[in-house]
């Protein structure tokens, strides 16, 4: 089985957004002498508490840094850019990187309701033409010209970087399958409905100039630790961290275990951590082992993207490491440099 990353470089407590985007260098590094299969950056806007904003060129940045981790974006959010910009800028980076870069895609706003009018001169996104976009950037990045204007996306190439949906729905499921492209369902955002969604991606996909078979990944949040009782421990930040998005509280950063495990919680807000549990992982290594390995065999794929947010940051590494080492990742040194 594959195990992969996704980081949203987030501003752990005592940090600042230069030290996350810091250690979202050292994880890509570190995750990569790991063995681990790819590594994921996201896109959001406005977020106090996640510094990135712009995957493609922390992406171009992360992919200069390794050597041999697939580097991607998870993702793109097509609607506000210009498919034919965003083929351009993928189409460098798969020339720089040959078969190294995957190019995730979702449509999103990726932060509050105004980014939306931010990212697009005071418009609102058209999400309508959202099916239409992917199947333009497919053409331009296989060297094609899709609406006959005698123009290409250069530096022209042999290969191309594969396009992933990102989604938690099935209606993402669908038109992933339809367009005949990779689809990675997001169960760190929502832990109910995915392996229905994955069975109607694989059910109903239809080949395409990108890939003549369904491939499919699930991605989950992960705290892996020594022993169940510190991985609980640590847990306890992303539980509070959790819960407060869905109530609309802004941070600056994420919290502390000390601070989540002091906080007193109202029997709803109980309730709800409880919930949001489904959307994690969390053990030592041999119980991750296991839950990663059934959560692989629901969803019926071969490929798993890991999402740590846990504080300090030493404890992310080890987190990956201890995961690596239970898998059996890669033979080379784990020694912490």
């Amino acid at each position: 089985m594959k195990l992969s990353v996704l980081d949203q470089s987030p501003i752990l407590a005592g940090t600042d957004p230069k030290e996350a985007l810091k250690q979202t260098t050292e994880l890509a590094k570190w995750t990569d002498r790991l063995g681990f299969h790819r590594f994921w950056v996201s896109e959001h806007h406005s977020t106090g508490s996640l510094a990135g904003s712009a995957p493609e060129i922390l992406a171009t940045h992360l992919a200069a840094h390794t050597n041999q981790i697939r580097i991607g974006t998870g993702g793109v959010l097509l609607p506000h850019y210009s498919s034919y910009k965003i083929a351009e800028a993928f189409r460098i980076l798969e020339t720089l990187h040959p078969n190294r870069i995957d190019l995730g895609v979702g449509r999103a706003p990726g932060g509050m309701p105004n980014v939306n009018l931010a990212l697009n001169s005071g418009q609102l996104p058209s999400i309508e033409n959202y099916p239409a976009q992917v199947e333009e950037l497919m053409a331009y990045l296989h060297g094609q010209d899709p609406h006959g204007m005698d123009i290409h996306a250069t530096p022209k190439g042999d290969t191309a970087p594969p396009i992933w949906m990102l989604g938690s729905s099935g209606t993402s499921a669908r038109l992933a399958a339809d367009l005949g492209v990779s689809y990675s369902f997001a169960h760190f955002i929502n832990g109910r409905g995915g392996i229905r969604a994955m069975e109607r991606y694989q059910d109903y996909f239809t080949s395409s100039m990108q890939q003549s078979t369904p491939a499919g990944n699930v991605s989950v949040f992960v705290v892996c630790a020594d022993t169940d009782e510190h991985a609980e421990y640590l847990a306890s930040s992303l539980d509070m961290a959790l819960l407060q998005i869905e109530q609309g509280y802004q941070r600056s950063h994420f919290p502390t275990p000390e601070e989540a495990l002091s906080h007193s919680y109202t029997i709803f807000e109980e309730e709800r951590i409880q919930d949001n549990r489904n959307r994690m992982i969390v053990g030592c290594a041999e119980k991750v082992k296991e839950e990663i390995e059934q959560l692989a065999e629901m969803y019926h794929v071969e490929e798993v993207i890991i999402n740590t947010i846990i504080t300090p940051f030493e404890e992310r590494m080890k987190s990956y490491e201890l995961i690596a080492d239970a898998f059996a990742l890669s033979t080379h040194s784990t020694t912490m440099t």
